[in-house]
């Protein structure tokens, strides 16, 4: 990352510019989602290879570890000859005296390469230490007969090199900070240019024959002073577009059902007896009032008895599971039935839990605990409900497969 450095001076905080640093390291991300295989990287699930992107470019400010300094005090022979307070007969030999050596340590967390980077802001008096792999060394020797006073010059020095550290953190954390929304724009930008360039090729009606010499795998070169990440799995296999339910249909699908919350609490003799099966009657004919079906006008179908399934093709984009809460095992047992339907990638899925008479932060509880516990949660995606949860789940057998899942709690009257 930041290449040669020069560390027998002692100088901090000169060898290089930051921003250039940070700029390299934006353009190395960048350039390495050109590099990766096509297949691969269509293959791969983007929130993945985003993951990846950051944990691999992101830059580790220092932090000095000061309750875990330590010094060392030794005798030594000291060299006076430039001592121009001392009579020396001749200066251009060492003159050799007694003296001693206080040596203070102090570890430190972050990149150690960075010591030698200068922040934009920063002064003409920088300060010297040697750094010796994850720990910063100040040396201070003095002859017997003129002792330093060594704790200020210590304090002093670590409150320069402080200052130096808090002006390179501000670039820092700007980096890291854009990284993600970078990592993001240019995977979305190189996956539509490769979607746009399999489309045109396809458009040629003439089978398409993969170079000999192109890449099947992609090697992560090791990064310093932090572990490597290593790329999601994924496979070389020729990737084929799939069919995707835009994302605001299903936040329209899953307000026409959480609209349903409504009109059980206006009408709860309504619902108080009815099953599984027969309020998942009463969501689908709201959802289908809303959606127009390609020909018969019935979008959403019914599968099993709690089921409602949007199909295209031969698997699903959408699947509603319509279950009573009873229990974690219960739900466990939802989100397993949930995933053995055949569907495309990305698809998107809900479990809509009616819940008669257990208190709603139990309920709540147990959704959780059970979903980020599954064998197939890959992560919490933020979505701002009281009653409900929203996950990315993969299917079985593929991590890149993803799969969202909202879960949505109703109260129905008892």
């Amino acid at each position: 990352m930041f290449g040669s450095i020069d560390k027998s001076k002692g100088l901090l905080f000169v060898t290089y510019d930051l921003s250039l640093i940070v700029g390299n390291t934006m353009g190395a991300m960048q350039q390495e989602v050109e590099r990766l295989d096509a297949n691969r990287l269509l293959n791969t699930s983007p929130e993945d290879l985003k993951r990846y992107l950051v944990e691999r470019h992101s830059i580790t400010p220092i932090k000095l570890l000061r309750d875990q300094w330590y010094a060392d005090h030794q005798e030594v022979q000291v060299d006076v000859s430039r001592d121009r307070m001392r009579w020396i007969e001749d200066r251009g030999r060492p003159v050799m005296v007694p003296g001693e050596l206080f040596e203070v340590r102090v570890p430190f967390e972050g990149e150690s390469e960075l010591f030698y980077a200068r922040a934009s802001t920063f002064n003409m008096n920088p300060p010297r230490a040697v750094i010796d792999r994850t720990e910063l060394v100040l040396r201070y020797e003095s002859p017997v007969d003129q002792p330093l006073d060594v704790r200020p010059l210590v304090d002093q020095a670590l409150a320069d090199i402080e200052q130096h550290l808090s002006w390179q953190r501000g670039m820092i954390d700007a980096h890291n900070t854009a990284l993600p929304a970078a990592a993001e724009h240019a995977i979305k930008q190189r996956r539509a240019r490769l979607l746009a360039q399999s489309q045109r090729a396809e458009a040629l009606g003439i089978p398409i024959r993969r170079r000999g010499d192109a890449p099947k795998t992609y090697a992560v070169p090791t990064v310093r002073r932090k572990a490597a990440p290593s790329l999601p799995p994924s496979s070389t296999a020729q990737f084929k577009p799939e069919p995707i339910w835009a994302m605001e249909q299903y936040e329209h699908a899953l307000k026409i059902m959480q609209d349903m919350a409504l009109v059980m609490e206006r009408s709860p003799e309504a619902f108080k007896l009815m099953d599984e099966e027969a309020l998942r009657q009463h969501f689908l004919v709201q959802l289908n009032g809303q959606f127009e079906g390609k020909a018969t006008g019935e979008t959403f179908n019914m599968e099993g008895k709690t089921d409602i399934l949007l199909r295209e093709g031969d698997r699903n984009v959408f699947i509603a599971e319509c279950k009573f809460w009873k229990g974690p095992k219960a739900f466990g047992a939802a989100i397993d039935q949930l995933l053995g339907y055949s569907t495309w990638r990305d698809s998107k899925t809900a479990i809509l839990v009616f819940n008669r008479g257990t208190d709603t932060s139990t309920v709540l509880t147990g959704i959780n605990a059970t979903a980020t516990a599954h064998g197939n949660f890959k992560r919490l995606v933020s979505w701002p409900h009281e009653s409900g949860f929203r996950y990315v789940l993969h299917s079985s057998g593929d991590v890149n497969r993803e799969i969202i899942l909202t879960v949505l709690v109703f109260h129905v009257p008892t």
